[in-house]
């Protein structure tokens, strides 16, 4: 087996139209497909960022809230790569979402910080540190 990228991350939210707003118009990302599949009373959202890597956003009437804390098993968080941390955590706050201090990772000296979604799905501002 030799995976080449990660080709999308799914997300079940509670409020579809609160959490396809956040994800299209406060991170900007671009719609690709909308579905509704009446079988399932369930909405799907593609959604595309710059390089091609997808979110697909999921509605379900009867979805448990995901524990965040403490932190339980299961994945942690989704991480952005940005040219400019400062420019986009600017960004966000413009648009009401509250953004966690910029810090450095000690490991690799990247700067990155955190916000969260509707949802309280935990959101990564990651800059990598340039060669």
């Amino acid at each position: 087996m030799t995976p080449l990228r990660i080709h999308h991350a799914a997300v079940i939210c509670s409020d579809y139209a609160r959490s396809k707003r956040f994800y299209s118009e406060v991170l900007g990302l671009r719609i690709v497909a909308e579905t509704y599949r009446a079988e399932r009373d369930s909405w799907k959202l593609d959604l595309a960022l710059a390089d091609g890597t997808q979110i697909e956003l999921f509605s379900f009437a009867v979805a448990p809230p995901r524990l965040s804390w403490p932190e339980a098993q299961g994945l942690r968080h989704l991480a952005f790569a940005v040219d400019d941390i400062d420019a986009n955590v600017e960004a966000l706050a413009q648009k009401g979402v509250k953004v966690e201090p910029v810090r450095i990772d000690e490991l690799t000296g990247a700067r990155f910080t955190f916000f969260f979604d509707p949802d309280g799905l935990p959101l990564e501002l990651v800059e990598p540190v340039r060669p």
